[in-house]
């Protein structure tokens, strides 16, 4: 599935293949991909902990910046902040609750 992410701070954007995942809740973005794009990265307050499906910690380390986009969906257009992680295989894991 592809969507449409779009910067905020310059309105310029990107087609990404994102990967579906039915027990994720959140939206991630690869670390590599979101500084090969050069998204405004926006530290965290605190540091978040990533947990396993099964409620251990993640081994990657803790989420401590996001990005702040427009993304596009068919006929559908949602300002949201999306976390930044080292995602290895998949420039970009979106979790079901945001469809």
């Amino acid at each position: 599935m592809n969507i449409g992410v779009e910067k905020v701070n310059i309105h310029k954007g990107i087609i990404v293949k994102v990967l579906l995942d039915s027990s994720v809740t959140e939206i991630f973005i690869d670390k590599k991909m979101a500084a090969r794009h050069r998204f405004r990265l926006q530290k965290l307050e605190r540091l978040v902990t990533v947990r396993n499906i099964d409620s251990t910690n993640n081994s990657g380390r803790a989420i401590t910046h996001q990005i702040e986009v427009n993304i596009y969906y068919k006929n559908h257009i949602k300002r949201i902040r999306i976390d930044i992680y080292d995602l290895e295989r998949t420039d970009v894991i979106l979790g079901m609750l945001w469809l």
